[in-house]
């Protein structure tokens, strides 16, 4: 079976969907489908189409405004002339232009749409854009053989906003490679690290744990570990706060790096407003690492006050101060994540169905 995974960015970019999109490709590969990852390079740097693993990845020029939409019309093309080579095209993500060309590409092939939709848009004006953007990609609902939401949350939002059927929506979560894991111990060090892993947006929530420092004893230091556009406004709080000596910023680490900081890590704080899943919640936990999250969207569902705990909105900087003293260090046990081979076994399923 040939599958064309469509999705705005790939390895060696880092991300959620991003992750998603190659862990799964990856493992489909290594089970003999032949898989094509089609995405786009804004930067033109990377190589036009190579092999990752045994993974043949395309990438097309396109034009992404802070970092979005990845207007494609290479893609677009190549979508109108080939998709019938595919029997199944797998588009990830809603908030970018190349889910729309795949759906306006589907022929006799089968389409599966996985939206990683949180509801809303990361800054006021993309906030503007979801309501013309909304009658758009609701082709992509319509023209999907199935749709697969990585939690429950995304998938009550996607029936309540887009009326999409509840037995053409099928709930499979993100996974985990567990055996990253093994033989990762943590290092000894003098401070308590606290630690946030990924997109530098400011609906993330990051300002909120470079405030809460002074309110901390010394001894606590924050690592940052990501790039995005809220990265300057992050550096100016910092040196206004005069906490520099008090924060590390991070990014492009390799892999084995990054786990490193994880089980390093004495505490994991995600405060995002939207997130569909949160993989580096998953991935925290799996390190033997607590975490604090917002009471928020799907991050609400990692709560459970043992492992993972919950701050609600709007933030009060003195009762996240109190609560990270309460949790740092608490011994993680018994956490509920998948591993990606399991996610695998299931597409296999709807893939097979499908075609």
């Amino acid at each position: 079976m040939k599958i064309a995974q469509v999705c705005p960015r790939y390895y060696p970019y880092i991300g959620g969907v991003e992750t998603h999109v190659k862990e799964i490709s990856e493992r489909l590969a290594d089970r003999g489908f032949e898989v094509e990852v089609l995405t786009t390079d804004p930067t033109g740097y990377l190589p036009k189409e190579e092999f990752i693993g045994n993974v043949k990845v395309k990438r097309f020029r396109s034009w992404a405004p802070s970092e979005a939409y990845y207007f494609s019309e290479e893609l677009r093309k190549h979508l109108l002339k080939h998709s019938e080579h595919y029997d199944v095209m797998h588009a990830h993500s809603y908030h970018a232009f190349p889910t729309l060309y795949a759906a306006q590409a589907k022929g006799r092939n089968g389409l599966i749409f996985t939206p990683h939709y949180h509801g809303s848009g990361h800054t006021f004006f993309r906030n503007l854009l979801h309501v013309p953007w909304k009658f758009i990609a609701s082709k992509m609902f319509r023209r999907a053989d199935r749709v697969i939401c990585v939690s429950n949350y995304e998938k009550g939002l996607v029936m309540s906003k887009f009326e999409v059927e509840d037995e053409k929506i099928s709930v499979i979560s993100n996974g985990l490679n567990l055996e990253e894991f093994d033989g990762l111990g943590r290092r000894k060090k003098n401070c308590k690290v606290i630690l946030y892993i990924g997109r530098l947006e400011k609906y993330k929530g990051v300002d909120y744990l470079v405030r809460c420092l002074p309110k901390l004893d010394g001894v606590f230091r924050l690592e940052i570990v990501g790039k995005g556009p809220y990265k300057k406004s992050l550096v100016r709080l910092v040196n206004k706060l005069g906490v520099q000596n008090r924060v590390r910023l991070y990014q492009d680490l390799p892999r084995n790096k990054l786990l490193q900081k994880y089980v390093d890590a004495d505490l994991f704080v995600l405060l995002s407003k939207r997130e569909a899943f949160a993989i580096s919640v998953a991935e925290a936990l799996a390190s033997g690492t607590p975490c604090i999250v917002a009471n928020t969207s799907a991050l609400r569902e990692w709560v459970d006050d043992e492992n993972c705990f919950g701050i609600d909105y709007p933030i009060e900087i003195w009762n996240l101060a109190n609560l990270i003293d309460k949790v740092v260090g608490k011994t993680v046990r018994g956490i509920r994540c998948s591993d990606w081979g399991d996610v695998v076994n299931k597409l296999e399923s709807i893939y097979d169905e499908i075609a």
